[in-house]
């Protein structure tokens, strides 16, 4: 589901891939509302780990972190993210980072 048709997030807040606009809007009850209407489910620490770690990197670098980069930093396993979000776009779109380009946003999506 796109968190941008929910009935519990504004949809203005997001583009066409449920990516937030703003990442200043971005708060972590946000994030759980996001992560509960794209069927993540509750957030664990693990989550949370890589949810704070691509903010992280985006904020101090205004670029996409590398999944594996972030994984590592983490220290998760690259394929439990796909375990614990369904797949790196939903990731993404939990983490509240604006949408990062065509290219790198199929790159997610198909991850």
């Amino acid at each position: 589901m796109n968190p941008a048709v929910s009935e519990t997030i504004d949809a203005s807040q997001f583009d066409e891939y449920g990516l937030l606009k703003d990442t200043q809007a971005w708060s972590e009850a946000l994030a759980r509302d996001i992560a509960r209407d794209i069927s993540v489910g509750t957030l664990t620490d693990a989550h949370w780990r890589i949810i704070h770690t691509l903010r992280d990197h985006y904020t101090r670098s205004g670029t996409p972190p590398v999944m594996h980069r972030v994984c590592q930093d983490a220290g998760i396993e690259r394929r439990t993210v796909n375990d614990l979000f369904g797949y790196c776009l939903n990731a993404w779109r939990v983490a509240g980072l604006p949408n990062p380009g065509e290219e790198a946003t199929s790159y997610l999506g198909n991850m």
